[in-house]
């Protein structure tokens, strides 16, 4: 089944008197379950695809269809619920909250969600476990390492069950060692929660780990091939 399906997707912005052609035409469809990268320069347009696909912005033509709703069809308030129900988000730079603890950082999005309180302490304290974090709970953000920090945006991600994740340059602030092990954990989750997973990515080990590669120049696709 289909979580994301791209039809002929045009995003242009307006860059003072010139316009930018971010997206030409790009058609892609992602199954339940998979664990691909967007691969492609700067500028290349993958960053672009991914907000689109997390309706974090609008396209400017085509069809966008996400958990099985057109989302170039709905409201503003129906797309945040989209978001908020659906998926997940990874940024490269964290944006965790540095005046909350690790497990208030991760049980932020249940709270918003209206989840009561004996399920919000359950569900964090699971994924705190599976990210190996379970020993700094309290912590806030500053008293922690790069790949730590990306280990609670991950966790933060994963506990509202999302359908989807949208990792953006997931490893760009992390050494090869801590990298690995992060997109390891990621693997691990996949496999056992059956998580979507895209990232957007330069990153030749991230394309490494991919069971999916597509490529993607000036706005276009490149390749899309399907690891055996």
């Amino acid at each position: 089944m289909a979580v994301i399906q791209a039809e002929n997707i045009i995003k242009d912005y307006q860059l003072n008197e010139h316009v930018v052609h971010a997206l030409r035409g790009v058609n892609l469809k992602f199954d339940s379950g998979e664990f691909a990268a967007i691969a492609g320069p700067s500028g290349s347009g993958k960053s672009t695809f991914l907000h689109l696909a997390g309706c974090l912005d609008s396209v400017t033509d085509g069809k966008l269809i996400v958990g099985g709703t057109d989302a170039t069809k709905m409201s503003k308030q129906e797309l945040a619920l989209l978001r908020r129900n659906k998926i997940g988000f990874i940024f490269q730079a964290y944006n965790l909250i540095p005046v909350l603890s690790v497990e208030e950082n991760i049980s932020f999005p249940l709270t918003l969600l209206g989840v009561d309180k004996k399920e919000v302490k359950e569900r964090t304290s699971k994924v705190l476990r599976e990210v190996g974090l379970a020993d700094m709970a309290k912590r806030r953000p500053k008293e922690m390492s790069g790949g730590q920090q990306q280990r609670v945006a991950i966790a933060r991600a994963l506990v509202k069950k999302p359908a989807i994740i949208l990792a953006d340059e997931p490893t760009a602030n992390l050494d090869s060692t801590i990298g690995r092990e992060i997109l390891e954990l990621m693997v691990a989750l996949n496999k056992s929660e059956g998580t979507t997973f895209i990232f957007s990515t330069h990153d030749n080990m991230v394309m490494d780990f991919a069971r999916r590669l597509i490529r993607i120049r000036d706005g276009q696709i490149e390749s899309d091939e399907v690891k055996k």
